[in-house]
């Protein structure tokens, strides 16, 4: 991963292949869909992409990422990400390497240092998560098998530099336009930008209902909180389930909204933008996915 021809070569690969438009989801368990059926109404839709939450954390959720591949013929699968505290180096790569070694070209390795409560959650002390991410590149390094593309959840300057320098390239969650043209900036043209949002085609009330949930949700972790705040937001903004401007800006509702708010990111160099479409309640709106990849084809 340190070789740069290596992974400007893979950014520019999967720049070619993913196109524009991915899906993000939570595991498959969790938002109570069968992984089967959510990589294939993924890739029915149209969409080129599926980024897998969670954390990733056992070889038993790889296990679901083995079984997306395998009912679908051309769809990407990516971690969205892995969380690094619950693997060694060479457990992962193996996991990956097998991964990629039975589906060529359609799996991508996303690395993240997650937060505090999951890590602790694990028996670990959330300590210089930078460092420790340093650390774990440096171990995949020197294993010998050859990994699919990796890269990492990267919201503040350094873990965005970090992605540029060791990775294939980024991949921000719950963030604004603005930080991905900050991240563009860091990041440089070669790297691949793939920034996740999340919304509802409701609008009024019913999209109110589908993404104030979700943002509560996410308002509660410091590392999201904090890189709003470098970005602008009050703490007004950012306490409960966020102020209307905050939810403008990261969890749009309404076809017209999300879609304005897709093309912003677009617009700030994300070379991929994976949409989170959000049901009353902040679950995951599979009945949408044709929706929204109409929408999109029509704009």
């Amino acid at each position: 991963m340190t070789d740069d021809v290596t992974t400007t070569e893979q950014a520019e690969s999967l720049r070619g292949r993913l196109g524009r438009f991915g899906i993000f989801a939570g595991p498959p368990g969790r938002i109570g869909i069968e992984p089967e059926a959510l990589a294939a109404a993924v890739e029915k839709a149209g969409f080129t992409s599926l980024w897998v939450g969670g954390g990733n954390a056992t070889p038993a959720d790889f296990g679901v990422l083995a079984a997306m591949l395998s009912s679908t013929r051309r769809l990407v699968v990516a971690t969205g990400i892995a969380n690094i505290w619950a693997w060694a180096p060479e457990a992962i790569a193996s996991a990956a390497y097998s991964l990629e070694s039975r589906f060529p070209g359609r799996f991508i390795l996303g690395l993240g240092v997650s937060h505090q409560g999951p890590v602790e959650a694990l028996g670990h002390a959330y300590a210089r998560p930078y460092s420790k991410m340093v650390s774990f590149l440096d171990s995949l390094d020197e294993l010998p098998e050859g990994l699919p593309p990796v890269v990492l959840a990267a919201l503040g300057p350094k873990m965005l530099a970090l992605s540029g320098e060791r990775t294939a390239g980024a991949h921000p969650y719950f963030t604004t336009s603005g930080h991905t043209a900050q991240a563009r900036s860091i990041l440089g043209p070669g790297p691949l930008l793939v920034p996740e949002i999340a919304g509802s085609l409701a609008s009024g009330e019913a999209g109110l209902n589908a993404v104030r949930p979700y943002a509560e949700r996410y308002l509660q972790l410091p590392n999201y909180v904090s890189n709003l705040r470098s970005h602008g937001f009050t703490e007004q903004d950012v306490t409960g389930s966020g102020s209307d401007r905050l939810l403008s800006a990261v969890t749009p509702y309404g076809t017209a909204a999300l879609l304005t708010g897709i093309r912003a990111h677009l617009d700030a160099g994300a070379d991929h933008v994976v949409i989170q479409p959000l049901a009353p309640g902040g679950g995951f709106a599979l009945g949408d996915l044709e929706n929204l990849a109409s929408a999109l084809a029509e704009a």
